[in-house]
C-alpha cells in the first residue's frame, strides 16, 4: 500500500488525512472529523460512544471502517479509525452539527486537489517528497524511492495491460517477484524486518530499494517483450526479472563479503534513532 500521510485544515483545526495510492482513495481521521462536527472536549470518546450506537443499528459505515497508522500529538503512531469520502459522508449524517454542510464542502475540496494531482502527478510526488522530509528520511532515499514508485507503476501498468485485473493477483506476482531476487515473499521480507501492516519499501534501504527497483523494471520491460497474457503467463516474466535483480544481489554481496537484505527498518535509521543509517 502507497500511502501518503498529510494533515489538512478545516477551520484552524487538524484533521489527519492519509492517500492510498493502491485504492486510489483518501482516508480521514474519524476521530478528528468528529472533533471538528461537535466542537466536543473530547472527541474520542464522542466517537467511541457513536460507534457504539451505530454498531448496535447494524451501520454499515462503521462495520466497514478499518484502521490505519497515524501520527499523533506526541510524535508517535498509531492505529486510528479511518474512513473514505463515502463513509464520512455516511457518518455525518449521523452527527447534529451546523457545521455538517462546510465539512462537506470542505471533502469535496480536498478530492478536488487529487483531480489536480492526477492532471499533473507532479503534484503528487511533490506531497510525498514533503512526507518523506517531514518523517526524517534522507534526501538520497527519498530520490531512490520516488524512482520505486514511478517504477511501480509502470510495472503495474504493464500487468494491467496483460491482463491482470484483480488485487490478488498483483499481490501473487509481486511474491513471485520479490522471492526471486530476496529469498523472501512479501510477507516474510516484513516479518524478517519486524513489520506489521507497515509499507516494506517505506522501509528498505537504498541498496533494498535499488534491487527491487531493478526486478520491477527489468520485469517491466520482459513482459513488454514477451507480451503474456493473464497472470499465469505473467508469472514467468515476474520470476524472469526477479532473477536478474537476484544475479545483482549475488554479484554485490560476493564483493562485500555479507548480506544486503537489512533486517533494519525505518524507525531504525530515522532521526529518531541512532543506530543504522538508511543509506546502507
Amino acid at each position: 500500500m502507497e500511502q501518503n500521510f498529510a494533515i489538512q485544515l478545516f477551520e484552524n483545526q487538524k484533521v489527519r488525512v492519509v492517500w492510498d495510492a493502491e485504492a486510489e482513495k483518501y482516508y480521514f481521521s474519524i476521530v478528528d472529523v468528529v472533533q471538528v462536527l461537535t466542537d466536543s472536549a473530547d472527541g474520542r470518546k464522542y466517537w467511541n460512544k457513536l460507534k457504539q450506537r451505530l454498531k448496535a443499528e447494524g451501520n454499515e459505515s462503521v462495520t466497514n471502517c478499518h484502521q490505519l497508522k497515524m501520527l499523533a500529538a506526541d510524535g508517535k503512531k498509531y492505529k486510528t479509525d479511518v474512513a473514505d469520502v463515502e463513509q464520512l459522508l455516511r457518518l455525518i449524517q449521523s452527527i447534529p452539527s451546523k457545521k455538517a454542510e462546510p465539512v462537506k464542502q470542505w471533502l469535496a475540496e480536498v478530492g478536488s486537489q487529487r483531480v489536480d494531482q492526477m492532471i499533473d502527478p507532479e503534484l503528487s510526488f511533490q506531497m510525498a517528497v514533503d512526507d518523506y522530509r517531514r518523517q526524517g528520511y534522507s534526501d538520497k532515499w527519498i530520490e531512490n524511492r520516488m524512482k520505486s514508485i514511478r517504477t511501480r507503476n509502470e510495472l503495474t501498468d504493464e500487468w494491467k495491460r496483460s491482463g491482470v485485473t484483480q488485487q490478488k493477483d498483483f499481490a501473487i506476482l509481486t511474491n513471485i517477484l520479490t522471492k526471486a531476487w530476496s529469498g523472501m515473499t512479501t510477507g516474510q521480507y516484513k516479518s524478517y524486518k519486524g513489520l506489521t501492516k507497515e509499507n516494506l519499501r517505506d522501509n528498505m534501504t537504498t541498496i533494498e530499494l535499488a534491487l527491487n527497483t531493478l526486478a520491477e523494471a527489468a520485469t517491466t520491460e520482459i513482459s513488454r517483450q514477451r507480451n503474456p497474457h493473464g497472470v499465469e503467463e505473467s508469472k514467468q516474466s515476474a520470476q524472469a526479472g526477479g532473477n536478474i535483480a537476484k544475479g545483482a544481489r549475488e554479484q554485490l554481496e560476493k564483493e562485500v563479503g555479507h548480506s544486503v537484505i537489512s533486517s533494519a527498518k525505518a524507525s531504525d535509521y530515522l532521526p529518531t534513532s541512532d543506530t543504522k543509517s538508511i543509506d546502507q
